[in-house]
């Protein structure tokens, strides 16, 4: 498990997955700057709305009060959105992530499994299927364990293990499929529940550091295609025959 984790990481930052990575980055903090700017009007025409309609109601308050608790609101609303910008990047990172599984996942096989054919390209609405059904799982996972970030981090545990599980067992079915049918990766992932959820912990610490997080959709794919070619074992039959015959 160490060895996969030091060999994806090391794989990272060559030429072919530095130029995903950047590609995934970038996309990702286009995104996650559009969406906070969205909310960041609505909440800023909502908290003006609010007030000019609490104006009218209680036209004996001072106008000047409701400018400046319709201030407040904006401000606060903007600092909620950048602290609600770390906790969504997880979730925007792994949906972006999914445009480019195929190619990290097929750069990884070449340089460490050359003498195997490479996996089947998931089928584009698959691999996007997947990506937003990790973003809602990692947003769902979040809401979750925030009311227990209140008691003595008992949140934050809760949330590294359930990312744990989660990202891992999402991630590990994405490499499987690129060898198996879907329902073969989810039993392959069934019958080694427990030690796919430890693999799954150096994902949950690369999530869980904000601005790290933004990596975790390159990294966890190329970590999840080395776990599941030691789980697979030698495979002959993808061997290619050329190399048989060498």
């Amino acid at each position: 498990m160490l060895d996969a984790v030091f060999r994806a990481f090391g794989q990272m930052f060559t030429p072919p997955l530095r130029a995903v990575l950047l590609k995934s980055i970038g996309l990702s903090l286009v995104l996650i700057v559009l969406i906070g700017v969205g909310l960041q009007r609505l909440f800023a025409w909502l908290a003006n709305s609010g007030a000019q309609w609490a104006e009218g109601a209680w036209s004996a308050t001072p106008h000047a009060l409701w400018e400046t608790l319709s201030w407040i609101l904006s401000i606060a609303a903007s600092l909620g959105i950048v602290t609600g910008a770390v906790f969504l990047m997880p979730a925007v990172t792994a949906f972006v992530g999914s445009f480019f599984v195929d190619e990290i996942a097929e750069t990884v096989e070449r340089e460490h499994y050359p003498a195997e054919a490479p996996g089947r390209a998931l089928p584009f609405v698959t691999a996007i299927v997947e990506g937003l059904k990790i973003a809602v799982l990692t947003v769902v996972v979040y809401l979750c364990a925030l009311p227990f970030v209140l008691f003595a981090g008992v949140g934050f545990f809760i949330l590294f293990l359930a990312n744990a599980y989660l990202l891992g067992r999402e991630y590990f079915e994405l490499a499987a499929m690129r060898f198996r049918p879907p329902a073969e990766a989810r039993a392959m992932r069934r019958a080694n529940r427990g030690y796919i959820w430890l693999a799954g912990l150096p994902i949950a610490l690369i999530v869980s550091i904000p601005v790290v997080s933004l990596i975790t959709p390159l990294f966890a794919m190329a970590y999840m295609v080395h776990i599941h070619k030691r789980m697979s074992g030698p495979r002959p039959e993808l061997i290619e025959p050329k190399r048989q015959q060498a």
